[in-house]
């Protein structure tokens, strides 16, 4: 029988934006977008994961902290910020 969120392992998903606020913004907390994970319920299911944005040979790691509203969207936090050309590319989940 396989463990939660088992079927999540080498997921795929998007980096949609950085956390931003009104005068701010926070690069190294991220929203991402997995598809197949529309609704709150479901996204919720991967807190907690391990996720990681290949660069080469090094890769910045993070961890999904929470959802973002209620289409399917994830915060994850990462070790350290990433750049602005991170936007629009993919990541993984990786644990």
């Amino acid at each position: 029988m396989p463990h939660r969120g088992e079927e999540a392992m080498g997921l795929l998903g998007y980096i949609v934006n950085f956390r931003i606020g009104p005068k701010s913004q926070n690069p190294r907390e991220c929203i991402l977008y997995f598809p197949g994970y529309d609704s709150y319920s479901e996204a919720s299911k991967l807190i907690g994961r391990k996720v990681a944005w290949p660069v080469g040979e090094r890769t910045h790691r993070g961890k999904i902290v929470a959802t973002h509203g209620k289409k399917g969207h994830v915060r994850a936090r990462f070790r350290k910020g990433l750049p602005g050309h991170a936007l629009g590319t993919q990541v993984e989940i990786i644990g």
